[in-house]
């Protein structure tokens, strides 16, 4: 079943196209909470309410892409259930490592009120669309799917060092696309 059929579905409010999403998109999902959460039952838990969520979401919203609107679902309801699980505790050390890294973008809150959402989008977007293909799935793995280093670097047949040094040096960039972007408006 097509994306369009399944949110019909979900418009028409006909329960099938929660089992028509889950049927389509679980893997997709399941990979993007298992890669912040590393259990089974949190990642399983998690699909429910991006499931339960989405079905609260379709109508009024109709996403124009339903894998990245599950997908980014999927990854703010991890995130959550990862910081509810750590809160006082030290995360572990794969998920300090995404985090440290995102932190060295230093983009936050303000860069969000310096860009409406729609214009940081577009620029991520650029950014991505004129990286090389495997620099670009070097980041997005990394920074999307929050894969581990040492996964990115048997994927892509590359050392660990030289996986990090890539995605320092396209931080750096964006960074600095984002600091030129932010000073336009």
């Amino acid at each position: 079943m097509n994306d369009d059929e399944i949110i019909n579905l979900f418009l028409k409010r006909d329960e099938n196209g929660i089992i028509e999403l889950s049927t389509k998109y679980h893997p997709y999902c399941y990979k993007i909470a298992w890669n912040l959460l590393a259990n089974r039952e949190d990642a399983e838990e998690c699909l429910n309410d991006t499931w339960f969520s989405v079905w609260s979401q379709i109508p009024p919203t109709h996403p124009s892409v339903l894998a990245h609107f599950c997908g980014r679902i999927t990854r703010n309801l991890s995130i959550d259930r990862l910081r509810k699980k750590f809160a006082g505790k030290r995360p572990d050390v794969h998920m300090a490592d995404v985090m440290e890294e995102m932190e060295q973008l230093n983009v936050t809150y303000t860069v969000e009120e310096q860009l409406a959402e729609k214009e940081l989008m577009e620029t991520i977007n650029r950014f991505l669309e004129e990286m090389s293909p495997k620099d670009r799935n070097i980041f997005v793995r990394r920074y999307w799917f929050l894969d581990p280093v040492s996964a990115i670097s048997k994927r892509h047949h590359m050392s660990a060092g030289s996986v990090k040094m890539n995605l320092y040096r396209n931080r750096k960039k964006l960074l600095k696309l984002l600091e030129k972007e932010g000073g336009r408006i």
